[in-house]
C-alpha cells in the first residue's frame, strides 16, 4: 500500500487555528485545513483575516461581486512594518489584472485575452513537447553516472520559462536574467514580506521592467507573430493598453505563468513518486493525461490561497457577515480536500477521478487564471512525458526541499533517480 506523507491525520479536538508558520506546515499543510474545515465553516485568523476553507464557500465567495483584489482597500490586517517608500513601491509592483477591480479589471482582461486566446496557446503544443523531450535528453545526460539528479532545476524550472518566453518572442540571451528577476518578484505574492526581502524585490523589479519596457518599444517598431507583439496590436473600439500597462501584463505572464507552472510539474510528480501504484498507471495510459494533470492540481495545488475584500457589508451566507475593508482568505488547498464536496477519498490520489477539473487550483469567477489552457498543456505534456521516457523513476530522498511559500507552494529542488 502507498503511503504517503503528506496525507491528513484526524484532527484533534479542540480550537484550530490557521497559522502556516507552525512547524511542519510547509512540508504538509493539509493536517491544518482539515483541522479548520472540521471546526467551522468560517475562521478568524489571529492576524485580521477571515478564512473559508469548505469548497463551497471558497466557491461562492469566488464568484462574488462586490468584492476587491486591491489590498490597499484592506484594513485591520497586521502588516510587517516597512519604510514609506517602501511600501508604496509594493503597491505601484502590484498594478497587473491580479490586483485590479472592475472595471479597470475587465477592460485589461478583454484586451490580453484578444490575444493570449485557447488557440495561439493549443498551437504551442509541438513546440512544448519537443523543449520537454530535450530537457529529458539533458536530464539523461547528466545522470549517466547513476548520480541523482534536481528534477526542479533540471526540468520543471526551465521548462515553463522557455515556453513563455518564446511565445512572447523575448531574445534568448535576456532569459537568464529574466528567470533570476522573476523568481525573486514572486516573493511579494506573499502576505508577509519583510523589509530585507522586499528591498531584493523592488530591486529585481526595477531592472525586470525597464527590460520589458526596453522589448516592448523594439517590438513595436519590429512586430512579429508572438504573443508581446499581439498584445502590442490588441484593440478594441479604439482602446489598447498603454505602455506601463502592456509592462505590468508581460511581468504577471513571467511571475503567474511561470512560477504556478514549475509547482505543478514538481509537486505533482512527488505526488506520483509518492503513489506508486498512481504513476504506473499513468505510465501504462495515455488517455488519462489531461485528467491526471486537473487530479495533481488538486491533490497539491501550486496556488494555495486567494484573496477577496468587501467593499461593503457581505454576507458569507450562514450567519457572518463582514464589513467593508474585511479581508477574506479562501484556502483553494483546502477547499481541494474537502470531504463534503470529493467525498471520502478527497485524500486519495485518483488519476482517473471523476470531476476533477472542477477544482479551485485556478480560482474562479473573473479572476480565474487567464493561463489554465497554458498550465494545463505544459503539465500535460511534462508530467506524462517524464514518467513515460523514465518509468523507474524513483525519489533520492527523504525529505523534498519545500519553498517556504505560503501562497505559490513548490519544491526548492527535489532530487531522483532516473532508474
Amino acid at each position: 500500500m502507498d503511503v504517503d506523507p503528506s496525507a491528513p491525520v484526524a484532527p484533534e479536538p479542540g480550537e484550530a487555528v490557521f497559522n502556516p508558520f507552525e512547524p511542519g506546515f510547509f512540508e504538509n499543510p493539509y493536517p491544518q485545513y482539515a483541522a479548520i474545515r472540521a471546526e467551522s465553516r468560517v475562521h478568524k485568523t489571529p492576524f485580521g483575516a477571515t478564512v473559508l476553507s469548505h469548497y463551497d464557500d471558497c466557491f461562492s465567495l469566488l464568484r462574488q461581486p462586490g468584492t476587491s483584489v486591491d489590498e490597499r482597500n484592506a484594513v485591520g490586517v497586521m502588516e510587517l512594518p516597512l519604510p514609506l517608500e517602501l511600501a508604496e513601491r509594493r503597491d505601484d509592483n502590484q498594478r497587473s489584472m491580479l490586483s485590479t477591480d472592475p472595471p479597470d479589471h475587465t477592460r485589461l482582461r478583454r484586451l490580453v485575452s484578444k490575444a493570449f486566446t485557447v488557440r495561439r496557446v493549443e498551437q504551442l503544443r509541438p513546440r512544448v513537447r519537443d523543449i520537454v523531450d530535450d530537457l529529458l535528453d539533458d536530464l539523461e545526460a547528466a545522470a549517466a553516472g547513476g548520480e541523482p539528479v534536481d528534477l526542479i532545476a533540471g526540468f520543471a524550472f526551465p521548462l515553463p520559462f522557455i515556453v513563455i518566453s518564446e511565445l512572447l518572442g523575448m531574445p534568448e540571451a535576456d532569459r537568464t536574467e529574466l528567470r533570476s528577476w522573476s523568481h525573486q518578484m514572486t516573493e511579494s505574492l506573499e502576505p508577509l514580506v519583510d523589509e530585507a526581502t522586499l528591498r531584493k524585490v523592488v530591486a529585481a523589479a526595477d531592472l525586470m521592467l525597464a527590460h520589458i519596457g526596453e522589448a516592448i518599444e523594439w517590438k513595436r517598431a519590429n512586430p512579429a507573430d508572438d504573443l508581446l507583439s499581439a498584445l502590442i496590436a490588441a484593440e478594441e473600439d479604439g482602446d489598447r493598453m498603454s505602455h506601463d500597462e502592456l509592462v505590468q501584463q508581460v511581468v504577471l505572464l513571467y511571475i503567474a505563468g511561470h512560477e504556478t507552472t514549475v509547482n505543478l510539474i514538481g509537486n505533482g510528480t512527488l505526488a506520483l513518486l509518492r503513489h506508486r501504484a498512481q504513476l504506473e498507471r499513468l505510465v501504462a495510459d495515455p488517455a488519462l493525461d489531461a485528467n491526471a494533470v486537473d487530479e495533481l492540481l488538486r491533490y497539491d495545488s501550486p496556488v494555495q490561497f486567494s484573496r477577496r475584500i468587501a467593499v461593503s457589508d457581505l454576507d458569507l451566507g450562514f450567519g457572518v457577515t463582514l464589513g467593508p475593508g474585511d479581508l477574506v482568505l479562501t484556502l483553494l488547498g483546502s477547499s481541494n480536500r474537502d470531504e463534503d464536496h470529493w467525498g471520502p477519498t478527497a485524500d486519495e490520489l485518483d488519476l482517473g477521478r471523476e470531476g476533477a477539473s472542477g477544482h479551485l487550483s485556478f480560482g474562479n469567477g473573473i479572476h480565474h487564471c487567464l493561463g489554465a489552457a497554458l498550465a494545463r498543456l505544459e503539465g500535460g505534456e511534462a508530467v506524462p512525458g517524464l514518467v513515460r521516457r523514465f518509468p523507474g523513476l524513483e525519489l533520492a530522498t527523504d525529505q523534498p526541499a519545500w519553498n517556504g511559500r505560503i501562497v505559490l507552494r513548490g519544491l526548492d529542488s527535489l532530487a531522483v533517480s532516473l532508474g
